[in-house]
C-alpha cells in the first residue's frame, strides 16, 4: 500500500482566470476539498483546493498558486494525492480502491485467477477488472459478498467465488 492515495485529477482549464476542471474520486465528489493540501503524484506541486462550482462530469476549482488559464491548462492530467493518514479509517467490510489494485485473486479452491488491474464503477456497483494469465482480455468480476467473500489486505489476496463460466 502506498503512503498516498489519489483523490482526483485535473481535467484541464475552466475559464480564463486560472480555474480548473477537477475530477474527484472521493465517495462524495465535493469532499476532495476537505483533506487539506493535495500533492501531485511526483510530489513537486502542492495545492490548496477551493471549489467554485460544477460542470458536466467535473467540479470547478481554484488551486493555490494558479492564476492563469495557461497555468491551469498545463496541469491537465495531473493526479492529486493526499497522505494516507489523512483518510478516515474504514469499517472492516469497506476498502479504498487503491488498496485493491494489484491484489492476487484466487478461487475458493486456491487456484490463481489473476490480479486486480482496476476497480470500476459504471453506476450500479463496483467491478474488479482482473487480468488473468493466458486470456486476451480482462475479466470483470462483480465486487459483491457473493462473488468476493474474502479480501485479505494483509496477505495481499482476494478469494473469489466467480459466477459459472466467467473464467
Amino acid at each position: 500500500m502506498s503512503d498516498t492515495v489519489c483523490l482526483g485529477a485535473i481535467a484541464g482549464a475552466f475559464g480564463v482566470k486560472g480555474e480548473v476542471r477537477l475530477k474527484s474520486f472521493t465517495a462524495r465528489p465535493e469532499d476532495i476539498a476537505a483533506y487539506g493540501a493535495l500533492v501531485s503524484e511526483d510530489g513537486k506541486h502542492s495545492f490548496e483546493v477551493a471549489l467554485t462550482g460544477q460542470t458536466s462530469g467535473a467540479l470547478t476549482a481554484r488551486l493555490s498558486g494558479i492564476a492563469t488559464r495557461e497555468q491551469a491548462d498545463a496541469l491537465r492530467g495531473v493526479r492529486l494525492h493526499v497522505p494516507r493518514d489523512r483518510l478516515p479509517v474504514l469499517p472492516d467490510d469497506e476498502f479504498y480502491h487503491a488498496d485493491l489494485i494489484g491484489l492476487e485473486v484466487f478461487d475458493t479452491g486456491g487456484t490463481p485467477l489473476g490480479r486486480v488491474k482496476a476497480v470500476l464503477n459504471h453506476g450500479a456497483a463496483d467491478l474488479l477488472e482482473i487480468h488473468a494469465p493466458g486470456l486476451t482480455s480482462t475479466v470483470l468480476l462483480p465486487f459483491t459478498r457473493e462473488a468476493v467473500p474474502t479480501v485479505d489486505l494483509a496477505a495481499r489476496r482476494i478469494v473469489a467465488d466467480p459466477p459459472e463460466g466467467l473464467f
